[in-house]
């Protein structure tokens, strides 16, 4: 799955700082006024793309999950050139009011929104304005325009290894920063099992040599070398733990509370898959190190594939819908609704009293959803994969719905 980016374009560069001064002044009457969050929740806000793959309704995510804030994506250059915001490319943001409206329908129902700009793949505002200042004045348009609380830059190919677009990039982050007091400003880059790659490093050196600090810097372990799912990803968070102390100067605590996780739910586009135990590790690493951070890409995806495979809209492992989501509502200190998982249905059996048509359980065995097992003269549904899990006991999901007695 190709990472799918929204889209929206502005003004040229000659107007940004006119264009700017038009928008922030009709930001409330398209979008509303924003109170905002506190910063827990622009840690916690998984990735939505609200007008491409499928997008799920928002306040139907917020009313099964108690999910209050989301990572809209993405802001990129128009594709014809110039320095514009735009949404994928096409949309401009000047003109925008389907994302807009999401916008007041979250907030309308006690949410807020951060935007992402970047991403994989696009032409970045950072490779086309040509300075800090063009830079961060169009993104200043779109946070006025949104009345942004939080951004997040998605440091990613191209323009991940253009040393003068980081620079404009970080320069516009670190301005944007100031200019708006209070502002959330989120770093996401890819990560490798070394924690993040050489443009890695020589982004957190930039970030340091101008004397940038955001609330937090995130990678992507995903996409070769994460075979080993949650394990695999904690190890490199936990290298990436160490890049920070050695090329910012941080002490321990400090690194580990501007790190932050940025994964992918379920099937990877190099087929590497991570499920809800594999979210669960990395959790428990995340929460037990006070990591600053928990985001996944992304909600289009955090549900169950079923007349499709495509992965840009579901995330092709077992799973209910909105489970990944979530794990993102528990890290912003916030208890999930609970929900009833769906079973199987179930066969009548005509086997007489105390006896069982479906295999004992094993505990070496991999069940995935739908499996049905005998366990304690029980008949026993998997609502998704799992193994050593003993049906009956208490566990952290209940992974097995009783379906009586035998």
């Amino acid at each position: 799955m190709q990472r799918s980016r929204l889209a929206a374009t502005l003004v040229a560069a000659a107007t940004v700082a006119g264009a700017a001064a038009v928008v922030a002044a009709t930001a409330h009457a398209q979008t509303g006024a924003s109170t905002g969050l506190d910063n827990n929740w622009y840690a916690a806000a998984p990735y939505l793309m609200p007008q491409s793959n499928n997008p799920p309704d928002p306040v139907t995510v917020m009313n099964a999950t108690g999910q209050k804030a989301f990572q809209l994506a993405f802001i990129l250059a128009p594709k014809g050139g110039g320095c514009s915001p735009t949404w994928d490319g096409t949309s401009p943001v000047s003109s925008d009011t389907t994302v807009g409206d999401a916008i007041n329908r979250i907030r309308g129902n006690g949410g807020d929104v951060s935007v992402s700009v970047g991403g994989y793949g696009g032409t970045k505002l950072g490779q086309t304005c040509g300075t800090v200042d063009a830079t961060a004045a169009a993104y200043q348009q779109v946070v006025a325009k949104y009345n942004l609380k939080a951004i997040d830059f998605d440091l990613e190919e191209p323009e991940y290894e253009d040393t003068a677009a980081i620079a404009n990039e970080l320069g516009a982050a670190k301005k944007l920063q100031a200019d708006n007091p209070g502002l959330f400003v989120s770093v996401t880059m890819p990560g490798t099992a070394a924690g993040t790659g050489w443009f890695g490093t020589q982004l957190l050196d930039q970030a340091k040599s101008i004397g940038f600090s955001p609330n937090n810097f995130s990678i992507m372990p995903f996409d070769g070398g994460f075979s080993g799912g949650g394990a695999s990803q904690v190890s490199a968070l936990e290298a990436f733990h160490g890049l920070l102390q050695s090329h910012l100067g941080w002490d321990s605590a400090t690194a580990y509370a501007h790190e932050g996780f940025s994964g992918m739910n379920g099937k990877s586009d190099s087929s590497e898959y991570f499920n809800v135990s594999d979210f669960q590790t990395v959790y428990d690493y995340a929460t037990s190190h006070h990591l600053g951070r928990f985001t996944f890409w992304a909600v289009n995806r955090d549900r169950q594939c079923t007349t499709t495979t495509d992965n840009s809209v579901c995330s092709n492992v077992q799973q209910n819908d909105w489970d990944f989501t979530k794990f993102t509502t528990r890290f912003a200190g916030a208890t999930p609704p609970q929900t009833t998982p769906p079973t199987s249905p179930t066969s009548p059996t005509s086997n007489p009293p105390g006896t069982c048509s479906a295999p004992e359980w094993q505990k070496t065995q991999v069940y995935t959803g739908g499996a049905v097992v005998a366990h304690n003269s029980h008949k026993w549904t998997a609502k998704w994969w799992t193994q050593g899990e003993e049906p009956g006991t208490t566990g952290q999901w209940g992974v097995w719905t009783d379906n009586g007695g035998c």
